[in-house]
C-alpha cells in the first residue's frame, strides 16, 4: 500500500470519527450501550452478528414417571389426559406401595397349621392349642405397572402389565426364626379404554379389561390360588374417585383347586372409594357376597410425614386379609408409610 493510500484511509477514518463525535443524537444519549449503537451507524459500522445459540437437548423420559396426581387422578394413574402421557415401557405405580411395620390381628388363623400342630403336641414338643404364628407381623406391598401398547381400539385404549406383592412377615417371632408368613403375588395383564362420559354427576373415565392370576406359591396343605377376569368401572368427581370391579373366576379342576370356595368369602368383585380433604386421603375397599353373607371391608388413612413421604394407617374386618385367610374372619390394624397411593 502506497503512502498516499494510507494517508486517504486516516483522513476517512479521522472525518468519520469527527463527524460520530459531533453528532448530538449521539452524545445526549446516557445509556452506554445505546450510545455505542449510535456512534456504530454514524460511522456507517454494522454490528457483527451474534453466533447462534443451539437450542438444549431434550430431556429424556424418565425411567419411572412421576407418580405426582394430576388434577384428575384417574387421568394420572392411566395417562387418560394429554399430559399425563409417557413413553411406552415406563414404570408406574399401580396400586398402592407401603410398608406397615407393625399390624395386630385380634384372631390368629390356626387352620392352616392344625394338622402340623396336632402332630407336634401329640409328640409332646408342642402345647396343645398353641399357635406358630403371633397376632403381631410387620407388612408391605409393592405394586407397579408398564404400558406396552397403546392408541388401540380407534386411539382409545392402552394394554398394560402390572404386577403387585404383600408380604407378612413374623419378624417380632424369634421363636421360630422370624419368617414370611405368606406372601400373595399377583400378575396382571389390563387392556384400559378412556370412555369419558357423565354419568349420574359423575364423570365415568375409564373401564379397564383385566386378567389377574394370584397365588401364594405354597405347596399343599397351604397352597392358596385363583385366576379371574374383571372389568373395572373408573368414576371421578372432584377429589372423589370411584373404582368398581365385578370378577369371574376360572373354574379348576377339582384334583387341582387348593381352595374351591374361595368366592364364598372373597365375592364376586369389589369396590375402592377415595377421596382427598387437603393433603390428607381416606379410602374404603369392601366385598361382599351377598348369598353367602361373607365380605370384608378396609378403611385407609394416608397424612403428609416428611417431603413425599406419608404416614399412613390401615384398618381391614372380614374375611380374606390375605390368601391364606381367605376363609378366616379377623380385623387388623396397621401403622406405617405410604410410598406412593392408587395413582
Amino acid at each position: 500500500m502506497t503512502i498516499a493510500t494510507l494517508r486517504l484511509v486516516a483522513v476517512a477514518c479521522t472525518a468519520a470519527a469527527a463527524t460520530a463525535t459531533a453528532n448530538p443524537a449521539c452524545t445526549a444519549l446516557d445509556d452506554d450501550a445505546a450510545r455505542l449503537r449510535c456512534y456504530d451507524a454514524a460511522a456507517g459500522r454494522k454490528p457483527a452478528a451474534k453466533p447462534a445459540v443451539p437450542a438444549p437437548a431434550a430431556s429424556p423420559a424418565p425411567l419411572i414417571a412421576n407418580a405426582t396426581p394430576s388434577a384428575s387422578d384417574l387421568g394420572s394413574r392411566w395417562e387418560l389426559d394429554a399430559g399425563a402421557k409417557a413413553p411406552p415401557f415406563t414404570f408406574r405405580p399401580h396400586r398402592q406401595n407401603y410398608l406397615l411395620p407393625l399390624t395386630h390381628t385380634d384372631s390368629v388363623n390356626k387352620a392352616p397349621y392344625q394338622a402340623t400342630l396336632d402332630a407336634l403336641a401329640g409328640a409332646g414338643l408342642v402345647q396343645p392349642g398353641s399357635a406358630p404364628v403371633e397376632p403381631t407381623e410387620a407388612a408391605f406391598q409393592l405394586s407397579f405397572k408398564s404400558k406396552l401398547l397403546e392408541g388401540l381400539v380407534a386411539d382409545r385404549a392402552d394394554l398394560w402389565v402390572g404386577y403387585t406383592q404383600r408380604s407378612f412377615w413374623q419378624v417380632y417371632n424369634g421363636d421360630v426364626s422370624a419368617p414370611f408368613r405368606d406372601t400373595n403375588y399377583e400378575p396382571e395383564a389390563i387392556l384400559a379404554l378412556r370412555t369419558d362420559v357423565d354419568v349420574l354427576g359423575l364423570k365415568w373415565r375409564t373401564l379397564n379389561l383385566g386378567l389377574v392370576h394370584q397365588s401364594n406359591g405354597r405347596s399343599e396343605p397351604l397352597s392358596r390360588s385363583w385366576n379371574r377376569v374383571y372389568a373395572e368401572f373408573g368414576f371421578e368427581r372432584g377429589p372423589f374417585t370411584l373404582a368398581i370391579r365385578p370378577w369371574y373366576r376360572f373354574k379348576e379342576d377339582a384334583k387341582d383347586d387348593d381352595n374351591p370356595d374361595i368366592t364364598k368369602y372373597m365375592g364376586h368383585g369389589d369396590l375402592v372409594a377415595t377421596v382427598k380433604a387437603g393433603r390428607h386421603q381416606f379410602g374404603l375397599l369392601a366385598r361382599q357376597n351377598f348369598s353367602s353373607g361373607y365380605g370384608a371391608a378396609q378403611l385407609d388413612w394416608s397424612f403428609p410425614l416428611y417431603g413425599a413421604l406419608r404416614g399412613y394407617a390401615q384398618v381391614f374386618t372380614g374375611y380374606g386379609y390375605n390368601l391364606l385367610d381367605y376363609n378366616h374372619r379377623q380385623t387388623v390394624g396397621g401403622i406405617g408409610v405410604l410410598l406412593t397411593d392408587r395413582f
